[in-house]
């Protein structure tokens, strides 16, 4: 792994929502729009297929059409990180080779859900997806959509493996990004997985966020990263502030609801969502919509 694949997976990345047309079948010229929008934005990566991907609905051809698909159009301008984490450690190995095959530049590698692995398991099944693949891997931690927490000492025994780069960590716990620091190799980042953090956690260093809100304001996202790594704190700290709402209305239903509905709203996707989730609540569009009005306005008079 080059140095420069190290660099390209830090600043704001992009948890790429999977855009789709009202039948649910996936719009694949809407997303050959969202990578374009990516690559002039500022972005700085593009995760497909994670979470916000809705990786638990898309069936396994399509998982991986996806990715090649990303890999294709971006052309190197921007790493493809492929959400590959499975909560059976043969799949997450299957999905991970394929997505190798087809041209992903790093792997995203989330903590086996529903199961409860304890931190031996969790140390045996990643270690085994390292093993069987020589891209760069980012842990993805989020205890909160899989009721199982990667922790800190765990993360250290797993960062001695050159293969894995950095963990997405999204616990909730500021505190976590030191931790994590002080007892990993050096050279293992942390990433934000929590967007109402993120200036948080890039005060106790960390390296960057895997972000849903820049699918909404990719350029922004960006220009938080880029000011917070120059240490101009007044940029820092004007754009968190803008930020702040948006973060907290992209979470008011289950995730991608309101940043895909968002989307739809400034026309870069139709409203499809795969059961069983639905469509934003119309009791919530108001709150987003004005949201996304505001603060596009206010971004291009800056």
């Amino acid at each position: 792994m080059t140095e420069h694949m190290t660099d390209s997976l830090r600043g704001s990345i992009v948890a790429l929502v999977t855009p789709m047309k009202v039948s649910g079948a996936i719009d694949w010229p809407s997303l050959d729009g969202l990578i374009e929008w990516h690559m002039q934005s500022g972005t700085k990566g593009i995760v497909a297929v994670g979470t916000t991907g809705e990786s638990a609905t898309l069936e396994v051809d399509e998982h991986l059409d996806f990715i090649s698909h990303c890999v294709k159009r971006s052309n190197g301008a921007l790493p493809i990180i492929a959400g590959t984490g499975a909560n059976s450690t043969s799949e997450a190995v299957c999905l991970s080779q394929q997505a190798e095959g087809l041209g992903a530049d790093a792997l995203l590698q989330v903590t086996p859900y529903y199961n409860k692995p304890t931190q031996s398991g969790l140390r045996a099944h990643f270690e085994a997806v390292a093993e069987a693949v020589s891209l760069p891997i980012i842990l993805y931690n989020v205890p909160g959509r899989t009721a199982c927490d990667l922790l800190p000492e765990t993360i250290a025994q797993l960062s001695e493996h050159p293969r894995f780069v950095s963990v997405k960590e999204a616990s909730g716990e500021v505190s976590r990004v030191s931790q994590i620091i002080a007892a990993c190799r050096d050279g293992f980042d942390v990433l934000s997985g929590e967007d109402e953090l993120t200036t948080d956690m890039l005060d106790l260093g960390a390296a960057g966020v895997i972000s849903v809100t820049a699918n909404i304001v990719p350029s922004l996202m960006a220009r938080l990263c880029e000011a917070h790594a120059r240490g101009d704190s007044d940029e820092v700290g004007r754009i968190d502030a803008c930020l702040q709402p948006l973060h907290k209305v992209l979470f008011v239903e289950s995730n991608p609801i309101p940043v895909k509905w968002g989307l739809h709203y400034m026309g870069r996707i139709d409203a499809g969502i795969r059961l069983p989730l639905q469509a934003l609540s119309a009791a919530n569009r108001a709150r987003l919509e004005s949201l996304i009005d505001r603060i596009l306005s206010e971004e291009q008079s800056w």
